[in-house]
């Protein structure tokens, strides 16, 4: 019996598989479009990204992924979880890096859509750097088609997962943020968990909604280093977002 929150993990293969997250990484936040394995150019693409930007953690929203098939490059472990199953493909959040999580969890919304009655899917995960910090990462794909109060409850919703870790944290994904009250339910996040919000210069790349932008990626404890929208090769409705970090406390 399909079970929505489900993770399915696979492990890295390969030589590049590390223990610990490096303590200067590339990550990547991008709405795939359910394009990852439906495309022929979609891993290539992906490849010369990571060579490029030297990439070690990437979180997909609306991923398509299988047990039984490679929905990643095979260097990566994923954990995935589905909020939708449909002629045997699952679809969901995926976070892949070529560090294995140390812990991860799923969580569905509690409402549904309203257009096509599908929960939506969050993950929950946390990466060891070498000094024994975590780091806390949360994969998110909000809900869209509702009401704006049912949006601020899912938001507090998950938030709740978050609020125990003291720690370094990235919260990034596709928050679906396109009215004022969002934005500000957005700006109420970023200052009750002391996050900031990547100021990316190519604002205009950032997939938009009634002119108010829907992909972010939020850090603390973190250094930004770079930053960048990338053109996605029209892969997808949405543009990938790259950052790159340096861990700079070491609070357990």
């Amino acid at each position: 019996m399909f079970q929505p929150s489900l993770i399915h993990h696979q492990s890295c293969q390969g030589t590049a598989c590390r223990i610990y997250l490096p303590d200067n990484f590339g990550m990547i936040s991008w709405n795939v479009y359910k394009n990852n394995l439906k495309q022929p150019a979609f891993q290539p693409y992906l490849r010369s990204l990571i060579e490029v930007k030297k990439v070690d953690l990437m979180l997909f929203q609306e991923a398509n992924f299988k047990s039984d098939k490679k929905c990643i490059l095979s260097e990566f472990a994923i954990d995935a979880a589905a909020n939708l199953e449909y002629g045997g493909k699952f679809y969901g959040v995926l976070t892949a890096s070529m560090t294995e999580s140390q812990k991860s969890q799923a969580f569905l919304s509690k409402g549904k859509e309203s257009l096509i009655g599908t929960h939506k899917s969050l993950l929950l995960s946390q990466f060891a750097f070498k000094d024994g910090t975590r780091l806390l990462v949360l994969n998110v794909h909000a809900i869209n088609f509702r009401e704006n109060q049912r949006y601020s409850s899912e938001m507090d919703r998950f938030l709740e997962y978050v609020k125990g870790h003291d720690g370094p944290m990235i919260i990034a994904g596709d928050f679906n943020s396109w009215n004022e009250k969002r934005m500000k339910k957005l700006a109420k996040m970023q200052e009750v968990h002391s996050l900031q919000a990547i100021p990316f210069k190519e604002k205009s790349k950032i997939k938009s909604f009634m002119g108010y932008p829907l992909d972010y990626i939020f850090y603390r404890g973190l250094e930004l280093l770079d930053s960048a929208v990338i053109d996605g090769n029209q892969l997808s409705d949405h543009n990938p977002l790259f950052g790159r970090f340096r861990k700079i406390n070491s609070t357990k």
